[in-house]
């Protein structure tokens, strides 16, 4: 990585505001009136661009949905109007699953693709990744946005890359272990599939040259049950890192605090809102500019350069708890404390608890005879009613012991009943 970006990730926040305020109006500069999804935009909402003098300013521009940008893509297939080049200039498009309504396709120029790359170069760096590791990628190279920027920013950092795609998890277990591999990005639950598959077939990940784990695409990173059964499976530290398609990959732990997830705010400014109203409750253009104390609310981004489809104040949906303050590894960068702890879509309210699907995997996660589960919701009495259907692995010997100690962590943790079922 280069000394820029290493200096960037240790900026005092007045340094860092001005180098988010440069980067945001050269983005304004280079979109207007070029991309016609933004000039539309901010043409409704009668805002002149050369009005954009401050951070305190960017809270006048409206938020932007998912909602806004699926309705922009059905309207101007296949990909909307969020360009801002002609379409010869873009060069890789990625799609996402489509979990909350129909899928999005974005497109990414070469530039654009090597911001992308050098955000990963400064998760690289807060995860410790040193010269020389051995990387393994266990996911499939389609158009899921997945782990490619992640492969081919520690390809171009010169390491060792090994894509898992079309492998069995046995292959693949055997792959980490002959290729003494050090570490691996995946999503949190196939981690926890590679330790059950490894234990299955008397394999000894744990004693494999796997010293770090980078999951994102999940809360499983964040969650201390989670972490602790992926940490002990591979004997390996857990990092975890969030991302979106849309937006990029601007969330990373560092190495000296745990269950802390960076924002990296050299490339995105972040703020904070309230879901149901949409009131600031942390911007750092604005009068809240300051958390000491961890505050919960929505996230929402800009980033900073990605300027082929850039994305301007979006809501992402994400419930973070953020904190600002100087981290104990040097970075100023705002906090999101135990990582993404929820959706603003996946809340579940039962029995007046406030609940969110991750709270209850972290529950589960504590036991680590489960080998699948299903928690299934039904409403339909009027009283929610909760089953959680749990599949053991082969090493439970007594398997309605467990299911009684995870109906009773529920209860405790919780403050619900629910019914567990083998």
């Amino acid at each position: 990585m280069s000394e820029t970006a290493l200096h960037e990730q240790r900026f005092d926040s007045t340094a860092l505001h001005d180098l988010q305020l440069r980067k945001q109006r050269r983005m304004l500069d280079q979109i207007i009136p070029a991309n016609r999804f933004w000039n539309d935009k901010l043409t409704a909402a009668k805002i002149e661009p050369s009005t954009i003098h401050s951070l305190a300013d960017l809270i006048t521009l409206p938020y932007t949905t998912k909602a806004d940008i699926a309705a922009d893509q059905n309207a101007s297939p296949p990909y909307g109007t969020n360009l801002t080049y002609q379409l010869d200039r873009y060069v890789r498009l990625h799609q996402t699953s489509g979990t909350t309504g129909d899928g999005m396709r974005w497109l990414d120029t070469r530039e654009s693709w090597n911001w992308f790359m050098r955000c990963w170069a400064i998760i690289y760096d807060a995860c410790g990744v040193r010269a020389g590791e051995r990387f393994f990628f266990p996911f499939s190279f389609g158009p899921f946005i997945g782990f490619w920027a992640a492969f081919e920013a520690a390809q171009q950092l010169g390491h060792f890359c090994l894509a898992g795609g079309g492998m069995a998890t046995t292959a693949r277990v055997r792959a980490i272990i002959d290729h003494r591999i050090t570490v691996i990005g995946c999503t949190p639950t196939y981690a926890l599939h590679l330790v059950h598959t490894a234990a299955a077939e008397g394999l000894d990940l744990s004693g494999s040259s796997v010293r770090a784990l980078i999951v994102a695409g999940e809360p499983g990173g964040s969650l201390p049950g989670v972490r602790d059964r992926i940490s002990e499976g591979f004997g390996a530290r857990v990092f975890d890192h969030t991302g979106m398609t849309e937006i990029g990959a601007l969330g990373t732990e560092c190495v000296e605090n745990p269950g802390h997830v960076h924002l990296i705010e050299s490339e995105c400014i972040a703020e904070l809102i309230d879901p149901a109203t949409g009131d600031l409750l942390f911007s750092p253009g604005g009068e809240c500019n300051e958390l000491p104390e961890p505050v919960e609310g929505e996230l929402v981004l800009t980033n900073l350069g990605r300027i082929g489809s850039p994305l301007i104040r979006y809501r992402t949906g994400d419930i973070v708890r953020l904190q600002t303050g100087l981290c104990p590894c040097g970075r100023s960068y705002v906090r999101m404390v135990g990582g993404i702890i929820g959706r603003s879509d996946d809340m579940l309210i039962i029995r007046g608890n406030n609940v969110y699907p991750s709270a209850i995997d972290s529950v589960i996660r504590q036991e680590s005879g489960v080998a699948e589960y299903q928690v299934i919701i039904d409403d339909s009495s009027g009283m929610t009613a909760v089953e959680i259907r749990i599949e053991p692995t082969e090493a439970v010997d007594d398997a309605d012991a467990m299911a009684k100690r995870i109906g009773q962590l529920i209860k405790d943790r919780l403050f619900f009943n629910a019914t567990v079922t083998l």
